[in-house]
């Protein structure tokens, strides 16, 4: 009976230590991880344009905190991206170093532009792009005393500024040559260290607040002589002061000092921004909140503005007093903060309604600004207000004056955070949380031309397999209101779909092609195997059914067919084997009679189980008994053959998959792989059969058959894989094999649970004696018992046999070593070989289909963009040379495969902001969680994955917003359990307390309706925003084309998302409300637990919750416990449930469901305060956790639990790694797919608690729009890749490019001594190299002591073509 929570006990739980205890193949094991990034940010927070490539060119650099990516804008407005460089730092500002200048010899220089950076390396770094490498390099680094916050350069390029936060600029003089010092002259003004009194006062009186903004004030002087003195404008807050002040400084710098020249003060609104005039030779623009002054700085000892632009836009108010109209006023005037006396229209006799008409002046400021390219006398400003209106702003220098001219609104939308206005008209503008746009100017108005993608913020995220899409992929929740949208995120390599038949092929239970002869290039047939029935069809872009015609029998199940030699088939079904020679009618080379000649053999009482059909072999597998047949065909007469028995062998396990090499394998005559000492290894036969067996035992055998020598078993391959705690992992039954012979010999099965292996023969090398003794020994496990030695009669073709109890010692066969272990889904492995050969490339087909590249070491498979199949089979004809045939959705699927992948990213706009989405198996929908919606809504909606149209929605109460949301299995169903706040304001105090603040639980049914209010939803064609009404459904990328290449709306001829579809009334879902309840707390988190418990938390506390009898309307809490803080995120594994505590980190605990009590087991040891992001259980003692500042890291339960440990503190931090970015969604998967590297178990001491996990790839998505990938490797591969990676971040053509150490920015709030991930993306740069470089790199001293000790061989040299080979791995499967 259930216990409700009042009946429970919320206190820790006194039960036996053992439930504590981690287990021992995962609790303080060395837990080693590759991190790289697979998607990057597309969050620009500063743009430039210079001329970086060459002295002609027009490129673009794009800031965005973390990286620097160089683009070129075509004559069509479409940015496209030339490189993209981590810089594994935080960038906080870039300008343009100008080369191209004149200098005092009047000689032309025609250079390169400069990039300056200034990152928190507290450097100053210019930067130089180099064609040859295809990256930005360092030319110099300037140290700085503190980390600066802005820079400045003069028009000629001679000077720069760095402004800090507060209280401080350096100045620096630039040389005009390319010398080895860039930087002549430095200045830091207040000088860092005081050298009177008199200074300190000077200090006191200038630069003594909180800086602004700056901007050099060029002169005539300065375009003609180089030894100028420059003057700086900085707009700066002094302590206690309400309004900005302008300052104006000069440096002298022949004496090296700094003189304060003057101050601007003028009462008004808040001056933020001031701004150099090109080409006007001391004018300045100083944008205030509301207005924008023109100042001439001409007379920098007297300032003065001589034009003044309000930017405000009068609204005009209709107000109705009740009463106290003298007390109205008043109160409006306090509202608008304005003094209602200096109303001139309050005092006019006439205007009687001036009480009743008012007009507001709403305070607008400008956020961002750019300059027109090549401005002459006439400059002119594009700048975007804080509503989102731009203006052009134009400033005519004239003789007799100045004019001003302020345009209309030319475009509205968000605004805008970097305005560029580039050459042919086009205006480049970010915005801070949506995608960018590229306008361009015409006729007076901005008119939208291209998209420039930004995915940020991710706030979750979701890893899909859907079932009528093409292969995995990552539906992410991207952006905020009003630019919300879904992004889709897929990878796989790419096919081309030429025909689909009619939904007419129910029950299809396997599939072959087969040829009319054994050197046709082409396919004839194809048979299609169902229940209770065969048909045989004819190879093309259309498929007749040819079946009567080829002789096979329609009426069975067929098990196994083939090609036995020319113009003869094979069908195997339970009761016989049907030898079949069709008509010409079926094939032209068939032979010339009414009907297929057949004749068939049937074993005695005994049913057939499986066969495999090969030139001249035919061979068969019985079970209860279990038997191995071998058949053969003799000639009788011209048309008229016999199908006899060869041999037979009794088989101790049933055999569950067998494969017979079509070509015999015949071992090569020089090849290292392929140990030379017979007492190893039984090389294979020259000549004869070789095939492999898949046994219940589980295991799988090599055997080969010759005539006259009969059958011999080779090598055997015991399959025993255990979980991480040691127990068995069922379902290892062999599917599929295949023997592959790819410049060494090895065997690759699929198994019923679905993973792949690939089994080697062990190195003889390698193998000490007594351990080559024992596989000698057990090699009495092979499945073939009653014969190890055979004599066939050639005389009458029945095999006869004898069994040697003493069996000769060379005969005995090796044991196998399995070296590699992949999950590829859960449904049953089958292999299909793209060629009738051993060395060929494998399709492995579980619930999707995969490539095995066989060559490659290891297990290495890439995803096909093809839906989830049941059957695979390839076709080759005249018409499709290279075609696969797939069998899904009752339909045959012909497609060509082509050799491409990418990362693709498609949108689907959304309104709102989109916070949770889950899918919804059953409907095959997007459940998404939306907010800030119009009217202050919030809703739930059902969202079709194809085209992205709104199928239903439910929506919250006025004010409410949605939290969270999880799927909660009851009984057979599943339920959309959410959680909701009711009250408005933050969740959580700055001390970590919950506020004080209602939730409601809501309990949601997705079900099916027909005709339904709720029915068809057609699909919007317009964006959620003015902005996006004159654009294209789809969107344009900045990305690399080998990093990601976006897809348009319409990616490919399923994705049925063209603007006017209408789904039908028939097919829709709506949620429906089954339970709700109002809770003291906002429920910030939901989960599910154990498939029929959910937890919830609200304010400190979480709760066990459960349906009593399976009822959705019945919700039932069945235990609580508290934290100190608030609970933030919730996670399950098993039984083991992570919370995530608003300052303590990770808490562990355990549910007794005797007890019904909550069990604190292990908690988070900081370092100090851990404010959680996000959290995720790989397993019941390991947690990987995102913090608020940037950091990722795995805990994982310590390796011996005492029994008095306290629960506080006792997690161990395994591993971390600093992204730089807030990861707010973390998820589990298998996209991009696992490290095709050897990570099997080696016998090593350091198995990861991942290894056996289905899913081992860690994805987190952060607030920046990026995605990055953890992958789990070997404790040998991250040896090796650590003492790459440190010789890496030192070397000068691969050290981080701003100057700082990798190694303090990866362990940034790091405890000392905790290792760190591995940064893929520093690593990749090694493969950017020439191999001398390469060998350049690895030929330094490894500077860190943690990969001295770690790598086994610190002296010896490091292979480059070991270490390539490993990264191209790591870059191939996360590419």
């Amino acid at each position: 009976m259930a216990v409700t929570e009042e009946e429970s006990s919320s206190s820790p739980s006194s039960s036996a230590a053992q439930s504590r205890h981690p287990s021992a193949s995962t609790s303080g094991a060395a837990v080693h991880f590759l991190a790289k990034s697979l998607v990057r940010s597309g969050v620009i927070l500063q743009v430039v344009r210079g001329c970086f490539r060459s002295p002609d060119s027009s490129d673009i650099v794009f800031g965005k905190e973390t990286s620097i990516e160089l683009v070129i804008m075509g004559d069509d407005g479409i940015v496209q991206s030339v490189c993209e460089q981590p810089v594994f730092g935080m960038i906080k500002d870039l300008a343009v170093l100008p080369w191209k200048s004149k200098s005092r010899e009047h000689i032309e220089m025609s250079r390169k532009d400069l990039l300056v950076v200034l990152s928190d390396s507290a450097k100053l770094s210019l930067l130089s792009f180099s064609k040859e490498m295809h990256r930005f390099f360092a030319v110099t680094h300037v140290q700085l005393s503190d980390v600066g916050r802005m820079l400045a350069v003069d028009s000629s390029g001679s000077f720069v500024a760095v402004g800090s936060y507060e209280k401080q600029v350096t100045l620096f003089s630039m040389s005009r040559s390319y010398s080895d010092d860039v930087v002549e002259k430095r200045i830091t003004y207040p000088p860092e260290v005081d050298e009177d009194a008199v200074t300190r006062r000077t200090q006191k009186t200038c630069v003594s607040g909180t800086i602004w903004s700056m901007c050099y004030i060029s002169d005539k002087l300065s375009q003609s002589s180089k030894e100028h003195s420059p003057i700086l404008a900085i707009v700066l807050t002094r302590k206690g002061s309400f309004l900005n002040t302008l300052l104006l400084l000069r440096w002298l710098v022949k004496e090296n000092s700094f003189h304060v020249l003057s101050q601007y003060l003028e009462a008004g609104p808040l001056a933020f921004t001031v701004v150099e005039v090109p080409q006007s030779f001391g004018l300045a623009l100083l944008f205030r909140v509301g207005d924008a002054l023109v100042m001439d700085l001409n007379d920098a000892l007297r300032p003065v503005c001589v034009y003044r632009t309000s930017l405000n836009t009068p609204i005009p108010i209709v107000v109705e007093p009740d009463g106290d109209v003298e007390g109205f006023i008043a109160a409006s005037a306090l509202l608008e903060l304005q003094d209602p006396r200096m109303d001139t229209h309050k005092d006019d006799p006439m205007n009687v309604d001036s009480y009743l008409i008012d007009y507001k002046y709403i305070p607008k400021y400008v956020c961002s600004w750019s300059w027109e390219p090549g401005t002459g006398n006439s400059p002119r400003m594009i700048f975007s207000m804080d509503t989102g209106e731009m203006f052009i702003y134009e400033i005519s220098l004239r003789s007799d004056g100045l004019e001003v001219y302020l345009s209309d609104c030319l475009h509205q939308g968000l605004p805008c955070k970097s305005l560029l206005w580039v050459e042919g008209g086009f205006l480049a503008a970010i915005v801070e949380m949506g995608d960018g746009l590229v306008l361009k100017l015409n006729g007076g108005k901005l008119e939208y031309t291209s998209t420039i993608q930004n995915s940020a913020p991710i706030l979750d995220m979701s890893l899909v397999d859907y079932h009528n899409e093409k292969h995995n992929q990552i539906f992410a929740c991207c952006g905020v209101a009003p630019e919300g949208s879904l992004r889709i995120i897929r990878s796989g390599l790419s096919v081309e779909r030429l025909v689909r038949t009619a939904s007419v092929y129910q029950g299809v239970t396997d599939t072959w092609t087969i040829r009319m002869k054994l050197i046709d290039p082409h396919h004839s047939f194809l048979v299609l195997s169902f229940v209770e029935q065969t048909r045989v069809l004819s190879v093309g872009l259309s498929f007749s059914d040819v079946t009567d015609s080829v002789g096979f029998q329609s009426d069975v199940c067929t098990l196994a067919c083939g090609l036995l030699d020319d113009g003869m088939l094979v069908q195997i079904h339970q009761n016989a084997v049907r030898l079949c020679l069709p008509t010409v009618v079926a094939h032209s080379e068939g032979v010339p009679l009414p009907s297929p000649v057949c004749t068939s053999w049937s074993p005695n009482a005994i049913g057939i189980s499986l066969g495999s059909v090969t030139r001249d072999l035919i061979v068969l597998a019985t079970s209860n008994p279990c038997f191995l047949i071998l058949l053969g065909v003799k000639s009788l007469s011209l048309y008229h053959y016999e199908v006899y028995e060869m041999q037979h062998v009794r088989i101790q396990n049933e055999v569950s998959c067998v494969y017979v090499t079509q070509n015999p394998v015949v071992k090569k005559k020089s090849t290292s792989y392929f140990p030379s000492d017979s007492s190893y290894i039984n090389a294979l036969p020259n000549g004869g059969y070789t095939f492999v067996i898949g046994t219940h035992k589980p295991s799988v055998e090599i055997l080969s058959y010759l005539p006259g020598h009969g059958i011999r078993v080779h090598a055997v391959g015991i399959i025993s894989l255990t979980s991480t705690i040691g127990t068995a992992i069922a379902g290892c039954i062999p599917q599929d094999v295949r023997l592959v012979l790819v410049d060494r010999l090895y065997v690759l099965s699929g198994l019923r649970n679905g993973m792949l292996l690939r089994f080697e023969w062990p190195a003889p090398s390698a193998m000490p004696s007594s351990e080559f003794s024992s596989h000698r020994s057990s090699s009495s496990q092979s499945s073939v018992v009653d014969a190890w030695k055979f004599q066939a009669s050639s005389s009458t073709g029945v095999a006869s046999w004898t069994s040697s109890l003493k069996k000769p010692k060379d005969n005995d066969p090796i044991f196998l070593q399995l070296i590699a272990i992949r999950r590829i889904g859960v449904a049953p492995v089958s292999l299909v070989p793209l060629m009738d050969c051993v060395d060929t490339d494998i399709i492995a087909l579980s619930e999707r289909p995969w490539l095995v590249q066989t060559a490659r070491h290891s297990l290495s498979y890439i995803s096909l963009s093809f839906q989830p199949s049941t059957h695979v089979t390839t076709v080759c004809s005249a018409e499709c040379p290279k075609g696969l045939l797939f069998v899904s959705d009752n339909s045959l699927h012909l497609v060509e495969m082509l050799q491409y992948k990418s990362v693709n990213v498609q949108k689907f706009n959304l309104d709102g902001t989109p916070r949770k989405v889950l899918y919804h198996s059953d409907s095959r929908l997007l459940l998404v969680m939306r907010t800030d919606l119009s009217n202050d809504l919030s809703d739930i909606c059902c969202i079709d994955p194809l085209s992205g149209s709104l199928l239903s929605s439910f929506k919250f109460e006025l004010g409410e917003i949605g939290k969270c949301m999880d799927l909660v299995r009851v009984g057979s169903e599943l339920v959309l359990v959410v959680g909701t706040s009711l009250s408005p304001g933050p969740a959580m105090m700055p001390c970590g307390e919950a506020e004080d603040a209602k939730g409601r639980l809501i309990v949601l049914c997705l079900e099916r309706s027909q005709n339904s209010e709720c029915g068809s939803v057609s699909v919007r064609s317009k964006a959620s925003s003015s902005s996006r009404q004159a654009s294209p459904y789809y969107e344009a990328t900045g990305y690399a084309a080998d990093q990601v290449s976006n897809a348009s709306h319409c990616s490919s001829p399923d994705d049925t998302s063209c603007d006017g579809l209408k789904l039908e009334d028939g097919d829709a879902w709506h949620l429906r409300l089954a339970f709700q309840k109002i809770w003291s707390g906002m429920v910030l988190s939901v989960c599910s637990y154990l498939n029929h418990y959910f937890l919830a938390s609200a304010g400190n506390s979480f709760y066990v919750c459960g349906f009593g009898n399976d009822n959705p309307q019945r919700v039932r809490r069945f235990a609580s416990a508290r934290t100190r803080h608030i609970v933030l995120s919730l996670t399950t594994n098993v039984t083991r449930i992570a919370v995530g505590d608003g300052r303590d980190g990770i808490l562990l605990y355990s549910y007794h469901e005797e007890a019904k009590k909550l069990e604190l087991l292990y908690g988070d040891p900081g370092p100090g305060q851990r404010l959680v992001a996000d959290c995720l259980l790989m397993d019941s003692d390991a947690a990987v956790v995102s913090d608020r500042q940037g950091s990722i890291a795995i805990l994982t339960c310590p390796s011996e639990f005492e029994d008095n440990m306290q629960p506080e503190g006792n997690l161990t931090l395994s591993c971390s790694y600093y992204m730089g970015e807030i990861a707010m969604s973390i998820r589990k998967g298998s996209f991009p797919y696992k490290l095709p590297v050897d990570d099997t178990s080696r016998g090593s001491d350091d198995s990861s608690i991942i290894r056996d996990l289905p899913h081992n790839t860690i994805l987190a998505g952060t607030l920046l729009g990026s995605i990055f990938v953890l992958v789990h490797i070997s404790r040998e591969e991250y040896e090796l890749l650590l003492s790459v990676q440190e010789r890496v971040a030192v070397h000068p053509l691969t050290a981080p490019v701003l100057g700082n150490s990798h190694n303090q920015f990866r362990g940034h709030q790091n405890n000392k001594g905790v290792p760190q991930m591995l940064d893929g993306d520093l690593l990749s740069q090694f493969l950017e190299l020439t191999s001398i470089q390469q060998e350049a790199v690895l030929a330094l001293p490894c500077a860190s002591s943690e990969a001295k000790s770690s790598f086994k061989s610190p002296h010896a040299q490091i292979s480059v073509s070991q270490v390539v080979q490993l990264l191209e791995r790591v870059h191939y499967a996360l590419g």
